[in-house]
């Protein structure tokens, strides 16, 4: 007759005490970690673009960029010479004057105010955070200056940006002193990044302070619009930005809620797997459950578009995408964006840097590869920037 195993009694009970050894351990082991990711390239810094690049970028062909770089009143940049000569080199700077002079791209209004957009989830892994620093370094490729708002405690946005939240960013350097009502708006929080025309509010793991500072408001004046709260600081910087981009924590919090109503657009990644699909449904029906309540005080909120965008797509043979796309069909209509961001090793590696696919100015791999993952990336981008320009002609 077999005998059943005896396993000792082992005490799995730990203390808070426990806890915060452990939680010590990791943050030592990240640091380490840190250092190795980035090395040998400790801070960030912009890419540089070819001549063909520019010109691309420019909608003119490369003739012309050279005739015009050889031009003394041009008042465009001439860049550096190298290799044989023949070919240049520009700074990210030097390509947004380009772009700016030569792309033919309509310019904001003076008297129109900058679009505020937040890219929302409630799952992890949906790429949200990628996608709104591709998105804002896209647009400061199309001229715009842009800001970036980080309200994930995580701040996986604040890393991307080259900012350490554990050593750069401490809690007067986010939304935090705003919350409090110690500054009138978010000017004070603002920092300039690694990339040109593109500044940023970082976070850090202080902002889950705001979901108990919020509520006691609420508590004490029980008609605060407390979903105004973060509009009323970003007001005073859309004649300051073309942009302002939100990236929030995956899930409903009062920071969540306040970057929801005070945007004038959404963007939601979606992956297109089942639970991540199951997940987006899920965030409609939070999203306007809980917008039910105070939605009869402000009857006028619109976005001006929300727009899906499938990323991280699998187009391998045993991939589910097939059969989800159709469901993205059927259940978002218009709203599904017409281009993909396929699942790629270009955005695998260089994540373990903190980049995006914007940062690489060059490739060990083919061109084809980089460029399957870079031409849907300027795709969406051109048609959110089309999208608010027409509005701006409007205004």
């Amino acid at each position: 007759m077999p005998v059943n195993p005896v396993f000792p009694d082992i005490d799995r009970s730990v203390s808070v005490e426990q806890i915060s050894e452990i939680s010590d351990r990791l943050s030592t082991m990240m640091a380490e970690l840190r250092e190795q990711m980035l090395a040998p390239r400790p801070r960030k810094k912009s890419p540089v673009f070819g001549s063909s690049q520019v010109a691309s970028l420019c909608g003119i062909d490369r003739s012309r960029l050279n005739y015009l770089a050889g031009k003394e009143d041009s008042g465009l940049p001439p860049g550096e010479f190298h290799g044989n000569g023949r070919s240049r080199s520009f700074t990210l700077e030097e390509t947004q004057v380009w772009i700016r002079k030569e792309a033919g791209i309509t310019a904001r209004p003076a008297e129109a105010d900058g679009q505020i957009l937040i890219t929302a989830n409630f799952k992890g892994g949906s790429t949200k955070t990628t996608t709104t620093m591709s998105l804002a370094q896209g647009l400061t490729l199309r001229g715009r200056k842009v800001l970036v708002v980080d309200l994930d405690p995580q701040a996986s946005l604040t890393e991307l940006c080259g900012l350490y939240a554990e050593s750069d960013v401490a809690e007067d350097d986010t939304v935090m002193p705003y919350i409090y009502k110690d500054q009138p708006d978010l000017r004070y929080a603002i920092k300039p990044t690694y990339w040109a025309n593109l500044h940023m509010i970082p976070a850090s793991p202080a902002l889950f302070s705001a979901e108990f500072v919020i509520p006691s408001y609420i508590v004490s004046n029980p008609k605060l619009r407390f979903w105004e709260i973060l509009l009323n600081g970003l007001a005073p910087l859309r004649r300051e930005y073309d942009y302002i981009v939100i990236d929030t924590a995956p899930s409903l919090s009062y920071l969540t809620i306040n970057a929801l109503m005070a945007s004038n657009a959404m963007i939601m990644p979606l992956v297109p797997e089942s639970l991540d699909f199951i997940s987006s449904v899920q965030f409609w029906k939070l999203f306007s459950d809980l917008t039910q309540s105070f939605m009869q005080l402000d009857p006028g909120k619109r976005f001006d578009f929300i727009s899906v965008l499938l990323s991280k797509v699998d187009y391998g043979s045993s991939s589910s995408s097939p059969v989800v796309r159709a469901w993205a069909q059927r259940a978002y209509g218009d709203w599904l964006l017409p281009m993909e961001i396929p699942a790629s090793s270009v955005v695998g590696s260089e994540a373990l840097e903190f980049a995006t696919v914007y940062d690489i100015d060059s490739w060990e791999g083919s061109k084809k590869t980089l460029s399957r993952i870079r031409d849907p990336f300027d795709s969406f981008v051109n048609i959110i920037d089309d999208r608010v320009a027409r509005k701006w002609s409007r205004t």
